[in-house]
């Protein structure tokens, strides 16, 4: 199931990207701000190191850079 070192690392940046809504109080009109809405935190947390895996794939195989939206 790949590398857990990896994976634990994902896990942490978006549980730290969690907390920073929670926190902030208001939840975005986003992606992420849906599955918060809906799902516990974890279960979105999860959902978010798996888009993040997936987003860092797709610019490793394309090597491309990041481009901030």
């Amino acid at each position: 199931m790949g590398q857990a070192d990896i994976r634990k690392l994902l896990i942490v940046g978006a549980m730290s990207r969690i907390r920073w809504i929670v926190r902030k109080g208001v939840l975005p009109d986003n992606w992420l701000g849906r599955v918060l809405g809906r799902k516990p935190r974890m279960v979105a947390a999860v959902a978010l190191a798996n888009k993040m895996a997936r987003q860092i794939w797709a610019m490793m195989t394309r090597e491309e850079n990041y481009r901030m939206a």
